[in-house]
């Protein structure tokens, strides 16, 4: 159970249990129960919109080379302020970085397993991953379920916080409605190693796989779904609240799926590699 669930089931009018032993009994602390997140300015907002687009473009600046970046454009941030917002965003620099970013310490790790393995049919391999999205007042973060082989996004949820219960749910939906993949792919975060993700991969026999500590490249895919999905659409419209923001991704990962040709794909569909159909253009050609 996340702390926001637990925090939620807390029923401050009762005289008893009082609210201390009541965090007690849902190991809350009672400064978690009493914490009022601080709303984020305007001027910060649209720092993060300019961090996030950035961030697109080159993974491997860290906060240093971000601060660097918008001195040369001649905005004088400091790098405290860029490392509050980035850790706010749930971003980093991707690049071997040993000894520092640790993983949770009561999360496991587990192997990467997809080194030298060639890739070749639907369900073999999926793949998860969580973006930051700017709002017009606000922000919010996405994360998708993708099949490897075919790059369909097979679920996806919003949520406005980094807790892992909208991974679980976008993981639970997928499998839903796809059944299974051989191997489940994902980065060290720790919404993706948390015991409540990993936990539904074992039930349903999953091998888990994760990429070495910093390495963007061992899951290439979704990143280039982040590239695609932000220059294509969200970049270009304004959301005003969670709910405008989950009905255009609605329409535009069903065209995604069902209408976008890949090159990479020899220029067919998700959805038309995913389900085997014959090529599109095989009797023009």
């Amino acid at each position: 159970m996340s702390r926001k669930q637990r925090k939620q089931m807390i029923e401050p009018e009762l005289r008893e249990p009082s609210i201390s032993r009541q965090c007690q009994l849902l190991s809350l602390s009672r400064s978690s129960f009493y914490y009022a997140p601080v709303p984020v300015s305007a001027e910060d907002l649209e720092l993060m919109r300019l961090i996030d687009e950035q961030y697109l473009e080159t993974p491997t600046f860290g906060s240093r080379s971000m601060v660097r970046h918008f001195w040369r454009q001649g905005r004088k941030v400091n790098r405290k302020r860029i490392q509050r917002l980035m850790r706010i965003m749930g971003i980093e620099a991707v690049y071997p970085k040993p000894h520092t970013s640790r993983p949770h310490p009561q999360h496991r790790i587990y192997p990467y397993l997809l080194r030298n393995l060639a890739i070749d049919h639907a369900n073999q391999v999926w793949t998860a991953d969580i973006t930051y999205v700017s709002m017009a007042r606000g922000f919010m973060y996405l994360v998708a379920v993708m099949d490897w082989h075919s790059r369909k996004i097979l679920s996806w949820r919003v949520s406005n916080t980094l807790d892992s219960d909208f991974c679980n749910q976008a993981l639970q939906e997928a499998l839903e409605l796809y059944g299974k993949p051989e191997i489940f792919n994902t980065d060290q975060g720790a919404q993706f190693t948390s015991n409540g993700f990993t936990q539904i991969l074992k039930d349903h026999e999953i091998a888990i796989s994760m990429d070495g500590r910093g390495r963007c490249q061992d899951n290439i895919f979704v990143e280039r779904l982040w590239w695609t999905i932000k220059h294509n659409y969200l970049y270009l419209h304004s959301f005003g609240c969670g709910s405008e923001l989950r009905h255009g991704l609605e329409k535009w990962v069903r065209f995604y799926n069902h209408e976008r040709g890949h090159s990479s794909l020899d220029d067919r569909t998700p959805d038309e590699v995913y389900y085997g159909l014959p090529h599109p253009f095989a009797e023009a050609a």
